[in-house]
């Protein structure tokens, strides 16, 4: 005897909400892309001036996350932004490798003896912004790509997050360097941050980015 068949649950949100994710990701990507080129802009220049290699540093970040979520861009500008999804996680994983590297050779020079940072009130103001700003767009695009099944926004998501780290990092290594002379507490600190990009970048990598509803990466057969 043969039992009744059940129609199956189609996966992933309906078409209509499909499209509002989508068009919401897109505009979380132009946000996020918008403020990292301000940001960076204003880091390089405030560094420049202070002498800080982690202002700097702050600032070439904001230029790795901005090639990050363009490549989610990109892939959503397409008609079929799974089929894209396999390059922008390789241009994400990409993003993360080069950001610990970078990370990890200035801040060995610092902890070597680097040229010691002046004072800088707008690299103050800057990080703590980003402290506020990062954590809400990093939030937003994390659910959006959670829900929409996207392994890419959620990855960009986690790049967004970590430059929350990077900005705290910045605001408490640029706070005790100017209020107690502690140069050695930014590099420390940075250096933790380049081991947390290299597991993102490999997570990344490997399209493994926590995302439940997530099927395989990339067109299939």
């Amino acid at each position: 005897m043969s039992l009744p068949l059940i129609p199956a649950t189609p996966a992933g949100p309906a078409p209509d909400r499909r499209a509002l994710l989508t068009r919401r990701v897109r505009l979380l990507v132009a946000a996020t892309i918008t403020y990292n080129v301000i940001e960076a802009v204003v880091a390089i220049s405030a560094g420049t001036v202070a002498s800080s290699t982690a202002l700097i540093g702050f600032g070439l970040d904001s230029v790795i996350e901005v090639a990050s979520a363009a490549a989610v861009a990109w892939q959503f500008a397409g008609p079929d932004p799974r089929a894209r999804e396999r390059v922008a996680l390789r241009v994400i994983a990409v993003s993360f490798f080069a950001l610990a590297a970078y990370v990890s050779v200035e801040a060995v020079r610092a902890l070597l003896g680097g040229a010691e940072a002046a004072h800088s009130p707008v690299g103050l103001v800057l990080a703590g912004l980003s402290v506020i700003v990062m954590p809400v767009l990093s939030a937003a695009q994390r659910r959006a790509g959670r829900e929409l099944g996207s392994r890419s926004a959620v990855a960009d998501s986690k790049q967004t997050l970590l430059c929350t780290y990077l900005s705290a990092v910045l605001l408490v290594g640029l706070a005790l360097n100017g209020l107690f002379g502690w140069s050695w507490a930014d590099p420390v600190a940075a250096l933790v941050i380049a081991v947390v990009a290299v597991r993102e970048g490999r997570d990344a990598w490997r399209g493994d980015t926590c995302c439940a509803t997530c099927g395989p990466v990339g067109p299939q057969a």
